[in-house]
């Protein structure tokens, strides 16, 4: 049995057929425009998320000088409810001073130079930055389980209250869960 080289092929062997070319090419073509809608439907929803992101990041920074406008506020009442021209009524006007004005900073500056800003800060005093970042984490912190305990207080107070407007009385524990049973807390 004779065995031909590759040389020997016909022409007609190695040439590919007009139906395949043509198949090949609408093939890439097809992926090459698949491509192009899949990148395209990506920017967007990454220009869609940045926006949204940005949106957030500006409430937050209008909530944050809000509160710090309220704090501010507060300490003024503090300090006018102190005796006139005491060391503690200056002190809480200059605090209550120095929290207004950086309230109505953060919400005058874009978000772009509040982050430049707290990166200068940040390689400048890397101390006082992670001092400042733990101060803020420990108040939250407090925030929240303060903002915790008080739905927690409010639930037990509630409870406490509708067992007193009934028949039993605080000397026996059994009739108070009973009472708070029937009432329909349970």
């Amino acid at each position: 049995m004779a065995t031909r080289s590759p040389s020997s092929q016909t022409t007609s062997e190695t040439e590919t057929h007009p139906d395949q070319t043509d198949t090949v090419q609408k093939a890439k073509k097809q992926a090459k425009a698949l491509a192009q809608t899949v990148s395209e439907e990506a920017g967007t929803y990454a220009k869609d998320a940045q926006q949204t992101a940005i949106s957030h990041a500006e409430a937050a920074k209008d909530n944050v000088a809000a509160e710090g406008n309220n704090i501010a506020s507060a300490l003024r009442t503090a300090a006018q409810e102190m005796r006139s021209g005491s060391p503690q009524e200056r002190t809480l006007g200059q605090i209550a001073d120095g929290i207004a004005d950086m309230s109505d900073a953060i919400r005058d500056k874009d978000l772009g130079q509040i982050v430049s800003d707290l990166n200068d800060i940040s390689r400048r005093n890397p101390a006082v930055f992670l001092g400042a970042a733990a101060l803020v984490g420990f108040a939250a912190v407090r925030f929240a389980k303060a903002s915790k305990t008080g739905s927690e207080d409010l639930g037990y107070a509630a409870a406490r209250s509708h067992t007193s407007r009934g028949t039993t009385s605080s000397a026996d524990p059994g009739a108070s869960a009973a009472h708070i049973d029937k009432g329909g807390l349970l």
